[in-house]
């Protein structure tokens, strides 16, 4: 009983619960489930597509959950195919895609820099793409798809020069937040700098992309995000074993033979490009990764970086931003950004608020 006792603690220190079970693979790998995440993700995921079904009913034309899933499938009329295939899904798949990348990122980040305020907001990944598409508006006037183009490359350059400044013989938590910090208040005020040398055309185009929207979006948003996620989400989700083993210091991960910097670099590499493709999609959605990664996390109650939850709950928290903002606000309809900053802000204060009650800050 003594013996049962002792690994049965064991257990639970090392995160594997009692719902969580191993799965061996072939070639000697093994996988570990856990019942309960998984039952987290089915239904992030369950929510998320729902949210976007009603979604697509909504606007000026209302349509039936019930046509707007006969239309997905080939079965509705001239009209709702119209709406629903060209005006309407095109929208939603780019919301589901944003919320999903932002998510991802933020877990990422949150859980290289083992810090739960290292995410693309605060380290200023959103504010570098914002940089890059304010330059392409007020210098260049550019088109839309120029916009969304120097918003990824300045997101690029913002996350290539904080992992070169944060660099001190590898790339640590602190060091990261705090670089990250002082390169987000450098660019935003070179962002104000551009925002007063713009004509009021021009400035009244970038404070609307720079709130966060999902107005407009169409199929020339959708087909370079979704090939990206497709790139990328693998590629990090097969890293996951190693960036949990990251999560217990260095020294262990090498120990346990993962190339740490490799795949630290690696990883840095896919969070960017993630944060930024979305930033680029829809503009810079405040909150989105901050708070998915806490609150997927709460939800499985399961230790490590939890991934595929906290892409789930990107997802469905933009939806849901999306389908509150139409909704919610009677005639007039807010951006999503406005919601999302709204809804995070609350989260983030309730956060103090809890973790000061408990003693930890």
């Amino acid at each position: 009983m003594n013996r049962a006792g002792k690994n049965t603690g064991a257990g639970k220190n090392t995160g594997v619960g009692k719902t969580a079970r191993v799965v061996r693979a072939p070639g000697g790998r093994s996988v570990r489930l856990d019942a309960r995440a998984f039952t987290v993700v089915v239904l992030l995921l369950a929510a998320a597509l729902a949210a976007s079904v009603v979604l697509i009913g909504t606007g000026d034309f209302p349509i039936p959950a019930a046509d707007v899933l006969r239309t997905l499938v080939g079965e509705g009329n001239a009209g709702q195919e119209f709406i629903v295939n060209e005006l309407r899904l095109p929208r939603v798949l780019v919301g589901l895609l944003v919320g999903a990348s932002l998510g991802l990122g933020g877990a990422l980040f949150q859980s290289i820099s083992r810090n739960p305020l290292g995410s693309p907001d605060v380290l200023g990944l959103g504010q570098g793409a914002t940089a890059g598409a304010l330059t392409v508006i007020v210098l260049f006037s550019g088109s839309a798809d120029q916009v969304a183009l120097g918003a990824l490359a300045g997101g690029l350059a913002t996350g290539f020069a904080i992992y070169v400044l944060a660099w001190k013989r590898g790339v640590h938590g602190y060091r990261l937040v705090l670089v990250g910090i002082g390169v987000s208040a450098i660019v935003t005020a070179v962002n104000g700098y551009l925002l007063t040398k713009s004509d009021i055309v021009d400035a009244a185009r970038a404070v609307v992309w720079m709130t966060g929207s999902l107005d407009g979006r169409d199929w020339a948003q959708v087909w370079p995000l979704l090939a990206l996620c497709a790139v990328l989400v693998p590629l990090v989700l097969v890293n996951g074993r190693g960036l949990r083993m990251m999560e217990m210091g260095d020294d262990v991960a090498y120990a346990l033979g993962v190339r740490v910097e490799r795949v630290r670099l690696l990883l840095m590499v896919a969070a960017v490009l993630l944060t930024a493709s979305a930033t680029a999609a829809a503009g810079p959605v405040s909150f989105v990764a901050l708070t998915a990664p806490q609150l997927a996390r709460r939800l499985t109650r399961s230790p490590g970086p939890n991934l595929l939850a906290s892409l789930c709950m990107g997802a469905a928290l933009l939806v849901v931003a999306d389908l509150a903002s139409q909704r919610a606000f009677g005639a007039e309809q807010l951006p999503v950004g406005v919601v999302t900053g709204v809804l995070g802000g609350v989260y983030l204060l309730w956060l103090l608020v809890t973790e000061r009650k408990a003693g930890r800050i």
